[in-house]
């Protein structure tokens, strides 16, 4: 016989009372959605349990991008916000599965389950409906450039400006991704300070660092003068820094650190030689659109269509579908 615990009895019926909720709308959706005669259509979704095993299953289109949209979206977000970051997240899974008959895409999304853990029922129905809505509205809808699709990065929030991806990636191939204004993100600065221990930074910087960690420097270890930012990019985010005799990028250290932003300062600690006080800006990597300020252009009347203009002028709004195995009708 198998037991139910009083939690999973009780998160069971949530789940049950949330797709009682959602059926009439999940319906009109899914199966009317861009038209009576059209066939729903699913994409198979690749996950891994704890113990690296991948199991391959399918999630229905519309609803998968609505996940998404659940995690990577602000409560209460605009509905022209919702479409906008639909587009990148579509547009980013067609380009991710290529050509590739056997196609699967892998990015996390939340269930009904977790949603409905999360927000509660009546707030769960009304999340999943704006972002069921957002994939609808732009159905088919992608960003491309020249003849592929263009690339879709997003953020949470940044520095006041977005950044150069010529400059950060040393590379011209994407022009649509250049400097813009970010208003919201300057006014609304989101700040952080973290204080780390200079032998704990040198662990975990330890993969980039030149070989200097031996001998009399590995004795002595690093201090605060070992930190120096050297210079940074149009948008404020630092390009190179110095770490004892190593030049690195400060997307590098923003990773090694899992610093929330490249765009920050480093700071001596008052009696403290071997710490350093580390400020962030902002919430991300800084490239393509900002959800923030993409939020401020919606509260003020723009569309979605309008606000990926801006984010990523030069690259083209079409409608498209892959030619590759990712969909199942």
């Amino acid at each position: 016989m198998r037991k139910y615990t009083a939690g999973r009895m009780v998160r069971s019926a949530a789940v049950f009372v949330l797709m009682l909720l959602l059926f009439p709308y999940i319906v009109s959706v899914f199966v009317n959605g861009a038209g009576a005669d059209e066939k729903p259509f699913y994409v198979r979704v690749r996950t891994e349990d704890g113990a690296g095993n991948e199991t391959v299953a399918e999630a229905a289109w519309p609803e998968y991008l609505a996940g998404i949209l659940a995690m990577e979206m602000p409560e209460g977000c605009e509905a022209e916000t919702a479409k906008a970051l639909a587009v990148l997240i579509r547009t980013r899974l067609y380009r991710d599965a290529g050509s590739d008959e056997n196609a699967s895409v892998k990015e996390r999304f939340l269930t009904g389950e977790e949603l409905a853990d999360r927000q509660g029922m009546e707030e769960a129905r009304k999340i999943f409906e704006t972002y069921v809505q957002a994939v609808d509205a732009t159905d088919d809808t992608v960003l491309m450039y020249q003849d592929g699709y263009a690339w879709t990065p997003y953020f949470q929030s940044g520095s006041g400006k977005t950044r150069d991806a010529g400059e950060v990636l040393g590379t011209d191939a994407y022009p649509y991704l250049a400097v813009r204004e970010c208003p919201a993100d300057a006014e609304e600065a989101e700040m952080q300070e973290f204080i780390f221990n200079c032998g704990e930074i040198q662990e975990l910087c330890r993969d980039f660092l030149v070989a200097e960690e031996s001998g009399e420097t590995a004795g002595k270890g690093y201090s605060a003068a070992d930190f120096e930012i050297l210079s940074r990019d149009s948008a404020e985010y630092v390009h190179e820094m110095r770490i004892g005799n190593t030049v690195c990028t400060g997307d590098q250290f923003r990773d090694a650190l899992s610093l929330p932003s490249a765009a920050f300062t480093i700071t001596a600690v008052p009696d403290d030689s071997r710490s350093v006080l580390i400020t962030t800006t902002g919430k991300g990597h800084g490239l393509g659109m900002s959800i923030r300020t993409a939020e401020r252009m919606a509260e003020e009347g723009k569309t979605y269509e309008e606000i990926l203009g801006y984010f990523f002028e030069g690259a083209d709004l079409r409608k498209d579908v892959p030619e590759n195995g990712i969909f199942r009708y």
